[in-house]
């Protein structure tokens, strides 16, 4: 018998969620740790089929379009935080990012099952977002066949959406009407039907794994950082400044001196802090490095940037 739950019904009994096991904590506790391994296990079988839905995101977005993601239930609170983190981590315009929810957003934390089976509130919800040629939609749903989710995917492919759809059934009617398709053959919850757990912790790395690629793609990543970071807090402006330290090689007063001058950008201020003679050079060479860090300072050093460390000359 297949592993594979039938998320519809809550799968089939296994024999680590006995009687005997869910009244030992123990067991329990090791049969839920089992069931996480296994949803990180499907997330690495999938893992090229997220690079490849990553490199259309990044394009559609560079482009000009939007990201939607679109959900309901717990599949569609893993949506709405994949996206909320965006903006402040890679800097993504806010305005670009849409979630798609049962009910609408306004009380995202507060589930209603019931509204999950409303295929026309799906569509509706699809139609809102006006013209979707541009835009890619990300739509999140445990079964495949959410019919709030499974509507909404499908109009939005309609208005000329490029889809992503991740299940964990094959063949489930999400999967296979979208354009990319990633199955996480998480396997049977421990406690049935609750796939906020093993489902929800693969989604989980699944969404993180493909806007993650999404904002390396964009040259927000460089050596493990975070380079297009909104630094809208103190915490957040004290890593800044790490940043640009560790990636220019000066001191942490030097770093900070940088980011001024750049208004609190840290790509800039990493080339300020290179040697970039000015902001408005620092943005040059940005731009003719579409945005990549790395791209930037290789032409900067090529055309004789004095910086700090290791990052100084040609």
């Amino acid at each position: 018998m297949s592993v594979l739950p039938n998320l519809e019904s809550g799968g089939e009994r296994c024999g680590d969620t006995t009687d005997v096991v869910t009244t030992d904590e123990a067991k329990f506790a090791h049969a839920m740790l089992a069931s996480y391994r296994r949803a990180i296990a499907s997330v690495a079988a999938a893992s090229t089929d997220i690079r490849a839905a990553a490199l259309r995101l990044a394009a559609i977005w560079r482009a000009g379009g939007r990201l939607v993601y679109a959900g309901a239930g717990s599949s569609g609170l893993a949506a709405a935080e994949d996206a909320a983190e965006l903006p402040g981590t890679f800097g993504l315009d806010q305005s670009r990012i849409a979630i798609v929810l049962p009910g609408g957003t306004a009380e995202p934390f507060r589930i209603d099952g019931a509204v999950e089976d409303d295929a026309v509130a799906g569509e509706g919800a699809m139609t809102e977002l006006g013209d979707l040629s541009r835009d890619a939609v990300i739509a999140v749903s445990a079964s495949g066949s959410t019919p709030f989710t499974v509507a909404a995917a499908a109009e939005a492919r309609r208005r000329g959406a490029f889809v992503v759809g991740i299940a964990h059934y094959p063949a489930s009617p999400l999967l296979i009407g979208a354009d990319a398709s990633i199955l996480l053959e998480s396997g049977e919850e421990v406690l049935r039907g609750s796939t906020r757990l093993a489902a929800g912790a693969a989604q989980k790395a699944a969404l993180g794994m493909l806007s993650s690629l999404m904002g390396l793609e964009l040259g927000h990543i460089h050596q493990g950082l975070m380079v297009n970071l909104k630094a809208d807090n103190a915490k957040l402006r004290e890593r800044a400044r790490g940043i640009v330290a560790t990636i220019a090689s000066v001191s942490d007063a030097k770093a900070a001196a940088a980011l001024r001058e750049a208004g609190g950008d840290v790509k800039p201020a990493v080339l300020i802090a290179c040697g970039a003679a000015s902001m408005s050079e620092a943005v040059n060479w940005l731009a003719a490095a579409e945005g990549r860090i790395d791209d930037a300072l290789r032409r900067a050093r090529v055309n004789g940037i004095k910086g700090e460390g290791p990052n100084k000359g040609a």
